[in-house]
């Protein structure tokens, strides 16, 4: 189903419920390293393998499960993240709920019996959203967390993930930059209009992009949060891999420290106690990660592979990254593998580098 704003007052906004005519539609994204740009690629190079489940190890924003339960598979959804495990339990597990008129007024409203909390709007101040909008996010976030249904309440966080994103400049929350908005200055990127957009509107904009996304493929899809190394659910018939990158210099592509914003929202009374005081912009401590460590990289690929040794095996990957591409081929041809290799074009966003994005399909 789709909402649909039909009118805005400073008190309220007033929606009517529209006929969803495009379900399965999977929502744009603007997270580095989204694979949805190259989906199609993605889903031409895999058609002709034969497999029933899928286990999305690190799914991130979906698109590639998302895809796969759109062939009609069944898929396990997977990311260490929590904001990430939300994303999947709205668009890969929720088969059928949606968010309704109730639910948006609800959410969106300042409710006179409700103590809100100002934690974002204390910490936050001059980071990344302005007074008014910090107060409008701790007011929203108690509201989602405040909703019955599990589904709706991962439907509205994903919105609301969406949202912040939008309104940030480079989409990303790694430094203090809130003046690269709000300064009257010329500019040569980003778009002020839209940073300036009410996020109601553009909450209400995701909340309709994801009641598109919903659908049922008659299928059990799963969504988890796991380290990826302490899987024992089940075993799939295809693994497809998509972990951080490191680049030829040696550089690690951190989604916690690039995204720990949306990792708070979610742990949002846990969130106090997880701030590392000592950066001007917040961020959540964050612990050790093999993926962004070019000296444990080649291990942590080994010892993945050899977790999956008995599924057919899909990498996507960099040919510029640490370790080469030959280094992992070879890694596959150790446990048994007769490797694949398929190429593309593809410039990354905030990349100088043309690379080729690689996929490795291991059988």
């Amino acid at each position: 189903m789709t909402l649909t704003l039909t009118r805005q007052s400073a008190q309220k906004a007033l929606f009517e419920i529209e006929p969803n005519n495009d379900f399965g539609a999977f929502p744009g994204t603007r997270y580095q390293g989204s694979k949805n740009k190259i989906i199609d690629w993605i889903a031409y190079c895999t058609k002709d393998l034969k497999f029933e489940s899928v286990l999305d190890s690190f799914g991130g924003t979906g698109s590639v499960g998302y895809m796969f339960k759109k062939q009609g598979k069944q898929v396990f959804y997977n990311d260490y993240l929590k904001f990430n495990y939300v994303i999947g339990q709205a668009l890969i597990e929720n088969s059928h709920i949606f968010l309704d008129e109730d639910d948006l007024k609800f959410i969106l409203t300042k409710h006179a019996d409700i103590d809100y909390p100002s934690f974002i709007f204390d910490t936050f101040q001059n980071i990344y959203f302005t007074d008014e909008e910090n107060k409008w996010l701790d007011q929203v976030i108690t509201n989602i967390e405040l909703l019955q249904n599990k589904y709706k309440q991962a439907l509205a966080f994903f919105a609301l993930f969406q949202s912040c994103i939008i309104k940030r400049p480079y989409n990303l929350f790694h430094r203090k930059n809130l003046y690269v908005r709000t300064a009257e200055v010329e500019r040569s990127f980003g778009n002020k209009k839209t940073w300036d957009t009410p996020f109601e509107k553009h909450f209400i904009k995701f909340v309709n992009e994801a009641n598109n996304a919903v659908f049922d493929n008659k299928k059990n899809n799963l969504a988890f949060q796991n380290d990826i190394f302490e899987w024992s659910h089940t075993k799939p018939d295809l693994v497809y891999i998509d972990t951080p990158y490191i680049s030829k210099n040696g550089v690690g592509v951190n989604y916690f420290d690039f995204y720990h914003f949306l990792e708070g929202i979610v742990k949002y009374d846990e969130w106090p106690n997880l701030i590392d005081h000592e950066t001007k912009h917040k961020k959540i401590k964050n612990g050790k990660n093999e993926w962004c460590n070019k000296g444990e990289i080649h291990s942590a690929f080994e010892t993945l592979f050899n977790k999956f040794k008995d599924s057919i095996l899909v990498i996507s990957y960099r040919d510029d990254g640490i370790p080469k591409t030959a280094e992992l081929i070879e890694m596959l041809k150790k446990i048994g593998k007769t490797v694949e290799i398929k190429e593309v074009d593809y410039k990354y966003v905030l990349s100088n580098e043309n690379s080729k994005e690689v996929l490795l399909i291991a059988s």
